[in-house]
């Protein structure tokens, strides 16, 4: 079984201590868990995750996206190129791209614990990875239905209510 994720910390030289990154340990489990109730069978599909500054992910957003400034995450499915054998396409999800900066500053600003806004942007970076997304009103609300459910199972919660 190849490995289910790779983490590694850029842009900062110490990106963890300075905005409270989470473990590489804590991150896979967050995957595993979405992961499982998803595809249920293994082995997982490999999948990339990135932490990077503010800078680095508005030069990504406004490369892929066409918009300006930083946002807190942004995934990108692998796209197989023509000719690569099925089971090696389907071995590998994508990679998400999280701002260490920006989930901080919002888990702050909307009074979230930080560990559990982190828990979130990977929950939805890796959703959007198996194909959801919230361009809409009714693929919004599964979305956020199944974000919430996740979350829950993984002792956090639900991202879309005012902290108490």
């Amino acid at each position: 079984m190849s490995e289910i994720l790779n983490v590694s910390i850029v842009a900062f030289e110490d990106v963890s201590a300075a905005v409270g990154v989470p473990t590489p340990a804590s991150i896979e489990h967050w995957v595993q868990q979405v992961l499982s109730k998803q595809l249920g069978a293994k082995p997982f599909p490999e999948l990339s995750i990135q932490v990077v500054d503010e800078q680095a992910i508005s030069e990504l957003n406004e490369t892929y996206r066409h918009k300006s400034g930083p946002t807190n995450v942004l995934s990108f499915p692998f796209e197989a190129p023509p000719g690569l054998p099925e089971e090696e396409a389907d071995a590998l999800l994508g990679d998400i791209v999280i701002c260490a900066q920006i989930v901080a500053t919002e888990a702050q600003q909307q009074h979230k614990n930080l560990q559990a806004h982190w828990a979130h942007m990977v929950v939805h970076g890796v959703l959007h990875l198996l194909g959801y997304d919230h361009l809409n009103n009714e693929d919004a609300e599964q979305m956020e239905s199944l974000e919430i459910q996740l979350l829950s199972e993984l002792a956090f919660p639900n991202p879309y209510q005012e902290p108490s």
